[in-house]
Parts: structure tokens; sequence; C-alpha cells
């Protein structure tokens, strides 16, 4: 079932105009429940009441208000909000080109597919074979709702991704300076050997929700009314010594024999 898409605008690249859709790339399949009463287990719900009157209210009866001063709003319609749009802020405006690396991961939000809408088939594959050519990603902004988002435009093999991101004064800094210990030559070198030892391609159909696969083993069980035992942990975490500790990670590491996985097949794009 083909599912609406989460965004509709054009991708504005000096003169030309590439009209697309955004749809979302990524999707929750998290085991969700609900609240229960503790007394008699009946759900807990949770209802928009009015603070004046009490009185529940439904979507229909809600606007949207912005308090200027303490109690008092001003409102804004639906369709002030558009009104106040400009043909630029509806557009998919590219501001600049980029290499990837220059972009702190911190900065991403959220992933979107990007799919050329009639008419604009020809025009989406000349940038995205130009940006793949030379190894280039987009920087760009748009309206979304009622916010201006900035985005990374990103070409692969099969299509374009599109990653709104954070503005810079919305990363909050660290907490505290992260301190950095010495460390001598002999623990780096270790270190270096250890990453070398362990790197491989990463193959994201290999990696499963694990703690999900428990949680609902521990559903079934609790609904066949079964005793529910604590797995045991056979991670032996006693290595005080940063060097035995290296050591040992590395002995780990080469009598461990790979394991045979069997592949999944993908959708393509994804």
């Amino acid at each position: 079932i083909a599912m609406p898409a989460a965004h509709k605008g054009a991708i504005s690249f000096g003169l030309v105009h590439i009209p697309v859709a955004l749809h979302t790339a990524t999707q929750d399949n998290d085991i969700h429940f609900n609240q229960l009463c503790k007394e008699d287990m009946s759900r807990v719900r949770y209802k928009k009441v009015c603070a004046s009157c009490g009185k529940e209210v439904t979507t229909k009866d809600i606007i949207k208000g912005f308090e200027y001063e303490d109690g008092k709003y001003v409102t804004v319609s639906d369709e002030e909000f558009e009104r106040i749009k400009t043909e630029k802020d509806k557009s998919i405006q590219i501001l600049h080109f980029t290499d990837l690396a220059n972009i702190r991961p911190i900065y991403y939000d959220k992933t979107y597919h990007v799919v050329p809408e009639k008419g604009g088939e020809k025009a989406f594959e000349l940038l995205r074979q130009a940006m793949k050519q030379e190894g280039k990603v987009a920087i760009a902004k748009t309206v979304m709702g009622n916010g201006e988002k900035l985005l990374t435009i990103i070409p692969t093999e099969q299509g374009i991704l599109i990653e709104t991101m954070f503005f810079a004064d919305e990363i909050k800094e660290l907490p505290k300076e992260v301190p950095h210990a010495d460390v001598n030559d002999a623990e780096l070198t270790m270190a270096k050997t250890l990453i070398g030892s362990m790197d491989k391609e990463f193959e994201p159909e290999q990696y499963h929700d694990e703690y999900q696969v428990r949680l609902r083993e521990l559903i079934e069980k609790k609904i066949q009314g079964k005793e529910i035992v604590t797995p045991v942990d056979d991670v032996e975490n006693n290595v005080i010594d940063l060097m035995e500790a290296l050591r040992a990670s590395l002995a780990q590491t080469d009598d461990t024999p790979p394991k045979k996985t069997t592949r999944k097949k993908t959708r393509k794009g994804a």
C-alpha cells in the first residue's frame, strides 16, 4: 500500500525546479505498552480538558495561541500560517554544496526518501548523478509544517535522501569538559591493533533488536503463566589493567570463529 508523502515541494537548483515528494525513511518497530490502573487493570486515558470550564475538548475545538504576557494570548489559524509562507519557503532551496565529511552527525535529525513527481524525473536524475560523481551533498532550507528546516540532500546509488538538521543554536554544548588523559605508545598501538582486528564492512541486515525478541518471549511466557528467569550473562568483566584488558580483547577476537550468517533480502533503496 502506497503511503502518503510526508511533505511535497520542489528542489530549487539554480533556475531548475524539481517537483518531489518526501517519504519517511524509518519506522518504529518497538513493542508498545498501554498504561493501566494498578487496582482494576483498566486503561488509563488522557483527555484534553479546558482549564477554565473543565469540559473535554476535541481537536476541532482547539486553536493555536502564543502567550505574549501572563494569561494573554494571540491566536494564529492554519490559514495564517500558510499566508506568511513565500514561494521560496515552499521550495527546497539549495544554498550550496559541500562534502559529507564536513557535517557533524550531531546535526542530523530525521531521514526521508525523496521521490520525483511527474515531470521531474530527468532533472532529479541529473542532480543525483552530478552530485554522486562529484562526491558532494547539498545544504538546503525549506519550511515544513510551521517551522523552517535546514536540510542535507544526499545522493545514493538508488536515489536521493534528505536529512532534516538542527540549527547550530539548537545543539547543546558538552555538559562538562572531557578530560584527555595521557596514553602511552604501547597502549595506543595495542588499541589500534584491536580496532584493526575488528574492522569489517557495515552490513545493516546483520543487526537485529535482540532485546525486543527477549521482550516478546517474556510477554509470551507471561501469557502462558510461565516463570520469568533472568538470562545468565556469559561476559566476564573483571580485568582492571588497561593493557591486560586490550590483550584479553585481542585474544578473544583471535579465538572467536566467524559467525555464519544468513543474509536476508532487503528492499531496493532501503
